[in-house]
């Protein structure tokens, strides 16, 4: 292990919601903010050497196109952030990871556990599944990608984050989880999602600190 890596837990923020639901682009403004550190799961599967132990290990299930375990998941997201706090990207000590996208199912929360602290779940919650299909729709076509504009992508795509990730709302569960309305115009759920990092007692400690 780096000797950068904390010993301590590093605290952080989990963006979580419905395909759709805009967490990507909050965990990026999030992340634009001097204390705050955005770290979605495509960075890390975009930023991977595969000429390492755990990248080789990475290229044996993709090649036989099989999804990649949840324990080999988290061991790519922890070399990751090692890279980010060697080349002080990152620095635990007084900024704030932000999480998005990972974990995205319950076993890769319980792997992650020893590693970070999860103060606050920020859920972001539209009930309205034909608006998030719309903006599904509207990016894809945007971005040339076709294939993931189809109906039934879509609606698979809300299948798999109903069985798979939903379920971490019910592992952070108590007052770590806030709830907030998606449909809202984005510099709204930016404001309720400050609002909900500044009631806490780790971010007024950092405030004390003028950092």
């Amino acid at each position: 292990m780096s000797d950068h890596f904390p010993q301590e837990r590093i605290k952080a923020f989990l963006i979580l919601g419905a395909p759709g639901s805009g967490k990507g682009t909050q965990g990026k403004v999030l992340g634009s903010i001097p204390r705050f550190h955005h770290l979605a799961c495509g960075d890390v599967f975009r930023s991977l050497d595969t000429r390492t132990p755990i990248g080789q290990k990475f290229v044996e299930y993709s090649s036989r196109g099989e999804l990649v375990p949840d324990d080999v998941t988290v061991q790519l997201w922890h070399a990751n952030l090692k890279q980010r706090i060697d080349a002080h990207m990152f620095k635990p000590e007084i900024d704030f990871l932000v999480l998005d996208g990972i974990p995205r199912n319950v076993e890769q929360a319980k792997y992650m556990e020893p590693h970070i602290e999860v103060l606050k779940v920020f859920h972001l919650s539209c009930p309205d599944r034909t608006e998030l299909a719309r903006r599904l729709r509207k990016r894809a076509l945007k971005d040339n990608r076709f294939d993931d504009a189809n109906e039934s992508v879509i609606q698979q795509r809300f299948a798999t984050y109903e069985a798979e990730t939903k379920p971490i709302l019910e592992y952070y569960a108590g007052d770590r989880i806030l709830d907030i309305d998606a449909s809202q115009a984005p510099a709204k759920v930016l404001y309720d999602i400050i609002g909900g990092v500044m009631e806490l007692k780790e971010w007024k400690e950092l405030e004390k600190m003028k950092v």
